[in-house]
């Protein structure tokens, strides 16, 4: 019988006050599983964000907003995989 690894859920401390309250996050489905995403309005954000570093530098708020985007992204990742590896392993015990 395998043993299960079993990962500590992440925490997010802080969100980033540009992050919209609605209509942050978007679902799809990728081959009937749903996939958790950042929305278009967010990844333009993080975007502008990402440039700016590239050409200049970003202030000490931007720098912490884009730190908690990535910290999102992080969660969103996480969860993503975690339903993913949930129905596989369902799908396997089904069979």
């Amino acid at each position: 019988m395998a043993t299960e690894v079993i990962h500590p859920f992440p925490e997010l401390q802080h969100l980033p006050s540009s992050l919209p309250i609605e209509g942050a996050v978007r679902i799809e489905l990728e081959e009937g599983i749903p996939v958790f995403r950042a929305s278009a309005a967010v990844r333009a954000r993080i975007e502008s964000l990402l440039l700016k570093q590239r050409h200049s530098s970003l202030t000490a708020a931007e720098e912490e907003e884009l730190k908690q985007y990535e910290e999102i992204d992080d969660y969103l990742s996480f969860v993503n995989r975690v339903i993913r590896n949930l129905l596989q392993q369902q799908g396997r015990e089904d069979r």
